[in-house]
């Protein structure tokens, strides 16, 4: 089996340019492209279809849209809509969103275990093209299908998968979903209680852990310049440290270097605080949670990811040169 890799974008890019990165991951060889959609700034499913109408055989998953704010009907309406323009080529990627950015827009994720499973089993009912009767607490639908009268009518092939950061959320996945996506900015030995937890819930269902994909988000900056491609990542990195603090000690960050940005960074952090703040991270912990320096550390920090149990990389491009970080990978992290 030839090494898997996918790419990840969010919103750095022009969409034209998008397009034709994803076109040139797609010659390179690359399995996946994977849309964000996190702030309120780039709707996913926009960039999917034009992804889906300008490829021929790369698959399209959104990483991730959230479960609140698009009902079940409309989102399994929509990827029906995504699988006609690109037929066993898309992904669903779900997730259960943050706060305070749900809240200020009027959302409460009360019970956000019970919600994702209610909008995932409905989901994927309809797009068996199921008719759905699902009296739930946050799902309620009576008698619906997806009601196609031109074109395909035979059940889609459209996989889950749930973006899970909470180790509740994990052990959920490893239940109901087809697979995860792992989260970044986290060191690959954090990925140990992350594999436990889908273990668990995988039982739940008799299934094992390799029954569930687990492709993991990977912050990758390359660059033939090493000072260059560490201080790129180095920012996204340093805002993390403020803003996932438990996360980063879990990972091996030291208690005493999390104390110290927390004195500098505010929430939300101004661009004066956070270029403060860089000075105190050091360069080993920028390659601790993310692949960044010269293509071939990049390679070598892949490989941890996937001896700690990711299946697939999926790998976010900063920096200038997204066509070198997709050629450093062309031929696999084993390369």
């Amino acid at each position: 089996m030839p090494d898997r890799v996918a790419l990840y974008l969010q919103d750095a890019h022009d969409l034209q340019d998008a397009i034709k990165f994803v076109q040139y991951a797609e010659e390179a060889g690359f399995e996946a492209v994977w849309q964000a959609e996190s702030r309120l700034v780039r709707d996913a499913i926009v960039p999917m279809a034009a992804f889906a109408a300008t490829t021929r055989k790369i698959k399209i998953g959104s990483g991730v849209i959230n479960n609140w704010t698009r009902n079940a009907a409309l989102i399994a309406a929509t990827y029906l809509t995504l699988d006609d323009l690109a037929p066993h080529r898309i992904i669903c990627g779900i997730g259960a969103w943050w706060d305070p950015l749900a809240a200020n827009v009027g959302i409460n994720r009360t019970k956000p275990l019970l919600a994702m499973r209610e909008v995932v089993t409905v989901v994927r009912d309809l797009l068996a093209m199921k008719r759905v009767t699902f009296h739930g607490e946050f799902v309620k639908v009576n008698g619906i299908e997806l009601d196609i009268v031109h074109g395909r009518r035979e059940p889609r092939q459209v996989p889950i998968y749930i973006g899970a950061t909470g180790m509740k959320m994990m052990t959920l996945s490893g239940e109901i979903a087809d697979g995860v996506v792992l989260n970044y900015l986290v060191s690959p030995s954090y990925n140990a209680e992350a594999l436990a937890a889908l273990e668990q819930g995988a039982k739940v269902a008799g299934r094992k852990l390799d029954d569930i994909d687990r492709p993991q988000l990977v912050v990758a900056s390359v660059d033939h310049d090493r000072k260059k491609a560490l201080d790129n990542a180095r920012k996204l990195v340093t805002q993390y440290l403020g803003q996932q603090p438990h996360i980063m000690k879990a990972s091996g960050v030291s208690q005493e270097l999390l104390d110290e940005i927390a004195q500098v960074l505010t929430w939300p952090a101004t661009e004066e605080q956070i270029e403060k703040a860089m000075t105190l991270v050091p360069d080993d912990v920028v390659q601790l949670i993310t692949a960044s320096g010269t293509p071939e550390e990049c390679r070598r920090k892949v490989r941890e990811y996937m001896a700690s149990g990711c299946t697939c990389p999926i790998l976010y491009p900063l920096g200038d040169d997204v066509k070198l970080m997709i050629d450093t990978f062309a031929n696999g992290y084993s390369a």
